[in-house]
């Protein structure tokens, strides 16, 4: 059990004293000197002490310290002068004893044993931290860097209806989250909400980019997936057409979307001419990276090599690769976004299309959905197709939609009636389409298409739309 002198006088002794008291743990006994007995709290702990004197007084202080041997020594007084003083005297007796004091005059001591806690700036950084917009840091845990943060989840976050599994955390974690007022437990399937409270902890530096990140309702798609789209193309699979079509999409999604790079990804590389037109076409473009694999790796080996070398937030497809989806349920584990090219011309594009579908994974993908409409410029048209009355919370999500667009301040055309829902989304054009990526996307079909009743699939299995598929929990 640790001895600890406390030497308490002025404006804050009363407050500190009974935060102490109210802390203890019966681990530490306390030896307290104080000279008002104003500061005294009502109940007084057995591992309590009081020393009722003034601890400017050399003679009275040495009792104290020769009689119990202290591993250290919290200090707040009125005075600078007095503090000052009360230091000397305790160094004359105890030259390796810790001394933690609370500064208000900017004192400036030469001692290693010394720790000084500066009370104007914790005053001045918990008015700032009331402010909107200003990020919380924990000033006197780890190093006291900012490595521990709090962060508020904003309506209109790419953050908000995302679950904690599907967010990369390179270099940072979320290690707890307040709801409600409430701390509640984390999971990896638990899905973030505008005014959830998180906290996070990491290297400073990205702390402060993540807060950036989160605190931005807009504009911010393929974040926080990653900061990379990597576009892979099998050329033993592909057509001339196709590549062209490929690279030509993920030029202007570069181009449009707030990332980092561009890597294009060759695998088996067949005529000279297709290779030359792919190294003119990204020759001259500094945030476009081509590379080429001479190996025998396999695509599945390709892909888990190149989402832990790199952090890609959106992997593009051609819709040739998804001939056989059961191949390709492995891309479900990394979390990430896909996007799949279909007929349409993705330059030709005019809104994002929104067919709902259940509202739980909806909902979760909807600041996405904003986030890329916002990018591309272009508006929202959600479908509300229920012809056979089976869909609950209908309303719900469409009130959902309506709000974040008012957000967003994006244009948001919704067209309902209680026709077929597929015949006529195909009515449709130049749409870029975005649904949510699930597990039964990948599975083997047993029926013929007819017999579909998820609209989802039925989409999903269409190649005429360029689609993205976000990630979602289904949990």
């Amino acid at each position: 059990m640790k001895k600890i002198l406390i030497i308490l006088d002025g404006i804050v002794a009363k407050k500190l004293l009974h935060r102490i008291v109210e802390s203890n743990t019966g681990d530490n006994n306390y030896d307290v000197i104080y000279m008002n007995d104003v500061i005294l709290p009502v109940q007084k702990p057995s591992n309590f002490t009081f020393y009722k004197f003034d601890p400017t007084s050399k003679s009275k202080l040495s009792m104290v310290l020769d009689k119990n041997i202290h591993t250290e020594v919290l200090m707040a007084l009125n005075s600078k002068d007095e503090m000052l003083s009360v230091i000397r005297n305790i160094r004359e007796y105890k030259k390796n004893l810790q001394i933690t004091i609370l500064d208000y005059w900017g004192i400036k001591i030469e001692d290693p044993m010394l720790s000084i806690y500066k009370g104007i700036e914790v005053l001045a950084n918990g008015m700032v931290e009331r402010l909107p917009n200003v990020p919380v840091l924990a000033q006197n845990i780890g190093l006291k860097q900012g490595e521990i943060m709090e962060i508020k989840i904003p309506f209109g976050s790419s953050y908000a209806y995302k679950s904690i599994a599907s967010i990369e955390q390179k270099q940072w974690k979320i290690f707890g989250l307040y709801r409600n007022q409430k701390m509640v437990d984390l999971k990896p399937t638990f899905v973030l909400k505008p005014n959830d409270i998180i906290l996070v902890m990491g290297k400073p530096s990205v702390l402060m980019n993540i807060y950036n990140v989160i605190g931005k309702s807009q504009g911010q798609f393929p974040m926080p997936f990653g900061n990379k789209i990597y576009l892979f193309l099998d050329l033993y699979l592909e057509d001339e057409e196709s590549v062209k079509k490929a690279i030509e999409e993920a030029k202007f999604l570069n181009n449009k979307l707030k990332n980092s790079l561009l890597i294009i990804k060759i695998l088996r590389p067949t005529t000279v001419s297709i290779m030359n037109y792919i190294q003119d076409e990204v020759r001259h473009f500094p945030t476009i990276i081509l590379q080429i694999e001479y190996g025998n790796k396999t695509f599945k080996e390709i892909i888990k090599e190149d989402i832990r070398k790199y952090n890609i937030g959106l992997l593009m497809l051609s819709k040739i690769m998804f001939k056989n989806k059961v191949e390709l349920e492995f891309l479900l584990e990394f979390k990430i976004p896909i996007f799949k090219t279909g007929r349409e011309s993705l330059k030709a594009v005019k809104s994002v299309a929104v067919l709902l579908n259940e509202s739980g994974s909806y909902e979760q993908i909807s600041p996405i959905v904003f986030d890329v409409a916002t990018q591309l410029k272009i508006k929202t048209k959600i479908f509300d197709f229920d012809p056979i009355g089976e869909k609950v919370d209908q309303e719900k999500i469409l009130d959902h939609f309506e709000n974040l667009a008012k957000i967003f301040d994006e244009k948001i055309e919704i067209i309902s009636n209680n026709d077929n829902p597929i015949r006529e989304l195909r009515k449709q054009k130049d749409i870029l389409q975005i649904l949510p990526l699930k597990e039964k996307m990948f599975k083997k079909r047993r029926l013929f298409r007819f017999f579909y009743t998820n609209s989802d699939l039925i989409s999903f299995d269409s190649n005429k739309y360029n689609q993205l598929l976000i990630p979602v929990s289904e949990e």
